[in-house]
Parts: C-alpha cells; structure tokens; sequence
C-alpha cells in the first residue's frame, strides 16, 4: 500500500510552514514505505499527488480562531473538512477545495486524513511560534503512531 504524507505551507511566512516542518521531521525519521512530500497548497497540485495512493495523510496550519497549536484531526475521506479553517491560503483553490473537487470526481484516496493545527502567526518570516512548534513534534508522534497502527491492520 503506497502511503503519502504532505505537508503544506510556506516556511517565509511564520506558523504557515508547519506543515513543512512536520514532513521534514518524519523524513529524517526514515520510515520505511513512505513518500513525504513538500507542497505549497495549490488544489490542482495536490488532487495530482493523491493519485494512486491509497492512503495519504496531509499537514497544514489553519486558522480557525483556536487557541495557537490546537491540533485538529479530520478523515477527509468520511467527512468534509471546514474549508474556513483553511482561508488564510494565498491560494483561491487550496487544501479543502482540492479535497471536495476530489471526491466529487471519486478520485479521493481510501484513506486521507488531514491535520490542521492552529497557527499565531502568518507573518513574514522564518520560523514557528513556540505554541506551534510544540504541536508540530506532537503531530509527527501521532502520525508515527497512526501508521504502525494502520500497518498493523493491513498485514
């Protein structure tokens, strides 16, 4: 089973590059069977990386006027996905509106799950909030364990 894992964001623009952040932390991990990806959000973009994976996990910060670093957790391929957290995007046709077009079209992977966590700040700039970095490690440990379980369930 092919396993995708994307982050989204920009990493100039403060708490937007979780995402990134998150992707870069599983890919130093070296788990076995992963593709990790770094993409910037654009909807077209991503419906393209969701082809032929039957399982994709997807990071990217939101804005939903939660405290910073909550962390949400959506199973985009059972539920539709507030596309209000997702406004901050400088994208017209980002995250949500990929993930909808998707399943409309019955292209949407076996399994998505999204991740959202809630930025402070979006910024010009490098680095994270310290309330947002602390939910990015948070987020890597849920995924690692997400996937040993999922593995576990599939074999």
């Amino acid at each position: 089973m092919r396993v995708l894992i994307i982050g989204v964001g920009n990493e100039y623009r403060h708490d937007d590059g979780v995402g990134l952040v998150v992707a870069r932390a599983l890919r130093e991990k070296n788990l076995d069977g992963l593709e990790i990806l770094e993409m910037s959000g654009e909807g077209a973009a991503l419906i393209e990386a969701f082809q032929n994976a039957e399982r994709v996990i997807v990071v990217d910060a939101v804005c939903s006027g939660a405290t910073p670093g909550t962390i949400f957790r959506f199973e985009a391929h059972h539920q539709q996905i507030p596309t209000k957290f997702f406004r901050y995007s400088t994208h017209n046709f980002g995250l949500a509106e990929a993930i909808e077009l998707a399943r409309s079209l019955g292209q949407l992977p076996k399994e998505l799950i999204v991740y959202g966590i809630e930025g402070k700040d979006f910024s010009l700039g490098e680095g994270l909030s310290v309330e947002v970095a602390h939910a990015a490690h948070e987020v890597v440990h849920r995924i690692e364990k997400e996937l040993m379980s999922g593995r576990s369930h599939l074999q």
